[in-house]
């Protein structure tokens, strides 16, 4: 029987990681959170786990063999709020804790699947798994970049080092369902679900960095295809290496914008009309984030291609019309 451990378990893309096990029938998965913020419950309550133990307990435990034969962890753990300004709590929990969980996997034998960011480009406008590019604008993005870095050390630049699989994936700008209990974090398409419930419209932010009103543009990656890439490395175990995970496909958050719209109520072709109808308002860019924001990303799928995966992602439209239709089915039009 395959045994896996999910860290982050309770969170977004960990919880749909498990929810994705378990459609393939596998759910002897230990599940790894801290359950302090106590409504993330639901993210798991659906779903088939062997056990749940919590995050301060794990590491020690697994580090001393306490789980017995594990296959795979899948490291989604971690503080990923970009506007935190506590270095030391990020670096402790998001570089710390990921260098003694690599060093537990290689002597037990288990493979490292782990959450790295597209936050460690920053203020770069090429997005290539190779540091002249890698320019991180916060401290988050920081503690990613500098776990990606001992992992090039550690196993090698080419990964032929290592003595059991490790990848990593620098997430992109994901969406979809199970993000609820972010707050402010969670996506776009998630705040504006609720804003247009509430208020009957939507809000993006106005002009900045060169870009017009909600024309900064992201690789918006939906999380049924983030889970679809993780375990397609779970097939794999031969393939290591860091991997951008998002489409390839750079689009504004006025598409977004549109998709969410469409999706609720339809009959909008674009985001000019949304503005003409009272559908979608633009807001000031915020002082908090202004030279900590990317304005444009895009992930070169270069390395992923090369190493096999052929995943087809969605794009925004079809991405956030099923989300849209999922948030309506839990919490109603």
């Amino acid at each position: 029987m395959t045994r896996v451990v999910v860290t982050g378990a309770a969170g977004f893309i960990g919880s749909n990681i498990v929810k994705g096990l378990n459609a393939r029938g596998i759910d002897d998965i230990v599940a790894v959170d801290d359950l302090t913020q106590g409504d993330k419950f639901r993210n798991l309550a659906d779903l088939k786990i062997e056990d749940y133990i919590d995050a301060d307990e794990f590491y020690s435990i697994f580090a001393d063999g306490g789980f017995g034969k594990v296959d795979a962890v899948f490291h989604e753990g971690a503080c990923s709020d970009t506007m935190e300004q506590d270095g030391k709590y990020m670096m402790d929990n998001n570089y710390g804790v990921s260098c003694s969980l690599f060093e537990s996997c290689q002597q037990r034998g288990t493979r490292l699947l782990y959450a790295s960011s597209a936050a460690v480009y920053g203020g770069s406008d090429t997005f290539r798994e190779t540091p002249e590019f890698e320019r991180p604008l916060n401290v988050y993005g920081y503690s990613k970049l500098l776990f990606d870095q001992r992992m090039r050390r550690e196993c090698g630049t080419d990964f032929k080092r290592v003595k059991r699989q490790v990848v990593g994936f620098r997430y992109f700008n994901v969406y979809g369902p199970r993000e609820q209990h972010k707050g402010r974090m969670a996506s776009v398409a998630f705040h504006q679900f609720n804003q247009f419930r509430e208020q009957g419209k939507v809000k993006l932010f106005g002009d900045y960095g060169g870009y017009g009103p909600g024309e900064q543009t992201r690789d918006f990656v939906f999380v049924d295809d983030v889970v679809a890439v993780n375990l397609w490395f779970f097939d794999h175990p031969e393939k290591s290496g860091i991997f951008n995970l998002g489409t390839g496909r750079a689009q504004p958050f006025n598409d977004v914008a549109v998709g969410v719209v469409n999706a609720l109520q339809g009959g909008v072709p674009d985001a000019s009309s949304a503005v003409q109808q009272g559908l979608l308002e633009y807001i000031p860019f915020p002082d908090a984030l202004r030279g900590k924001y990317q304005c444009y990303t895009q992930a070169d799928l270069t390395a992923l291609r090369e190493a096999g995966c052929d995943h087809q992602f969605a794009d925004v439209a079809t991405g956030v019309r099923e989300y849209m239709r999922e948030l309506a089915r839990h919490f109603g039009k």
